[in-house]
């Protein structure tokens, strides 16, 4: 469960409602059923159209991840690697190929298995990237629709106060109700903005940072196949690795896989 989506979330949203009642308004006030509806389903109908039904019926999903702290295993991606640089050195690499099925990372095993198939460096790093770069190709397409909604939505609202601005100015002879439809044909604009800026955006901001972790992870990888490969010593092989990883990580990991 990732704290920070749980928290930013109730943390945006209780302060949009302490703001509110600090200014000695009710929260009834910002409530209003048909600009909600327009502003959110109409916005998420609008999203469907512009992409798929079955991409706007998996967005749900798609959010559903930004609650989630996604496990890319840095450190048994480091250990894994040495203990096939171990093994390589020792025994050449086509005793590789018996510890290949039991590899669970699907990448690493199809990097393993070029390597071990005799294929060369080039063409294997070009297959690698070709496959990491379908990857995050994917991942931008999913962060485009959830941004597509953060767009739509700011739309939506300004309608909907277009439309409420309209049913003002056909009783304006009743004066007394200006203040208070007024008011009801901002709230949609409203909506449309705590869509795009309190959730939207926030979620596509955090599964750009997934995408980016994961093609961290699989560019680590890369580079421990093609080391062992080359047959680079494993402590050296261990060091390119750490080099992927933040300094505070480095530290966490380094004393683990460095040791004697």
């Amino acid at each position: 469960m990732d704290i920070a989506t749980f928290v930013g979330v109730f943390g945006a949203f209780g302060m949009v409602v302490f703001s509110v009642l600090v200014g000695g308004m009710p929260l009834s006030s910002i409530a209003d059923l048909p600009s909600f509806l327009m502003v959110v389903l109409g916005s998420y109908f609008a999203l469907i159209m512009s992409s798929s039904l079955s991409d706007g019926l998996g967005i749900w999903s798609l959010l559903g991840r930004t609650f989630k702290v996604p496990v890319f295993n840095e450190q048994g991606i480091i250990t894994k690697l040495m203990a096939f640089s171990e093994k390589a050195r020792r025994e050449g690499l086509l005793a590789l190929e018996d510890e290949l099925e039991d590899l669970d990372d699907e990448f690493m095993k199809k990097g393993l298995r070029l390597v071990v198939d005799g294929t060369d460096a080039a063409i294997i790093r070009d297959l690698l990237e070709l496959e990491l770069s379908q990857m995050q190709g994917r991942h931008g397409d999913k962060i485009t629709i959830v941004n597509q909604w953060g767009a739509l939505a700011p739309g939506l609202g300004m309608l909907g106060t277009v439309i409420g601005l309209i049913g003002m100015l056909q009783n304006l002879e009743d004066k007394s109700s200006i203040g208070t439809n007024m008011a009801l044909a901002l709230i949609t604009t409203l909506y449309g903005s705590m869509v795009a800026n309190l959730l939207m955006m926030p979620f596509a901001a955090k599964l750009r940072l997934h995408d980016a972790k994961e093609s961290t992870a699989r560019e680590m990888v890369i580079e421990g196949v093609l080391s062992i490969q080359a047959g680079d010593n494993t402590r050296i092989l261990a060091m390119k690795l750490l080099a992927y990883l933040s300094p505070k990580d480095r530290k966490a990991v380094e004393a683990e896989v460095m040791k004697d």
